[in-house]
């Protein structure tokens, strides 16, 4: 696997005393695993931020080794990280896309539907212009995995009906995509869901 091609960065596990393995999505590699050298430290540690388009240039020696990478940043969301609403659906989509996806199975519509819903997340004036978005990532990830999701609900409408869709997506994903997973990865929707509630007392 040598490659180069940008990508969003999903998750950055740290190894050893100052290296990440970090998880990259993209569109034609789909999700890859990478051994970032000094991911911890200072300069590289911004860009290993969940939802960061990075540039990354991956080489690996054996196809069954871990491969190595070097990344040079694209687009930061770390302004957003301060903001609670924002950062936590950042910190779930991007987690979710880690957990459940397959390593080195393309899959371009959902990596291109990641894409637009982090900025969607960073630029929109509120939660309820991203709010349907994110389900429909979460139903096009079940269906692309195999699992069906039937139809996303649009945003608009009754919040609380909006919130009663996202906790049935959830027992959908927790049930299929992220079987068997880290409970940890849950806690990032439940999360979500806490701050997404207190829209208009919801």
């Amino acid at each position: 696997m040598n490659f180069s091609e940008t990508a969003i960065v999903c998750a950055a596990r740290p190894h050893g005393e100052t290296a990440v393995i970090a998880k990259l999505m993209t569109a034609r590699h789909g999700m890859v695993g990478a051994y970032v050298a000094g991911g911890r430290g200072r300069h590289l540690r911004p860009l290993l931020i969940p939802g960061n388009e990075v540039a990354a240039e991956v080489r690996a020696k054996s196809e069954g080794r871990l491969p190595f990478a070097r990344l040079e940043l694209v687009r930061s969301r770390g302004p957003w990280m301060s903001e609670p609403l924002p950062a936590a659906a950042l910190a779930w989509v991007t987690a979710l896309a880690a957990a459940a996806l397959p390593e080195r199975h393309a899959y371009p519509a959902l990596h291109s539907a990641l894409a637009a819903l982090i900025e969607a997340i960073c630029v929109a004036p509120s939660a309820r212009r991203w709010a349907g978005p994110l389900l429909s990532y979460e139903t096009l990830l079940l269906r692309e995995l195999g699992y069906g999701g039937g139809s996303a609900p649009p945003a608009e409408g009754a919040w609380a009906d909006y919130l009663g869709a996202f906790d049935k997506l959830g027992r959908q994903l927790e049930r299929y995509a992220l079987a068997e997973r880290r409970s940890d990865v849950m806690a990032a929707r439940a999360m979500l869901r806490e701050r997404l509630a207190r829209i208009e007392g919801g």
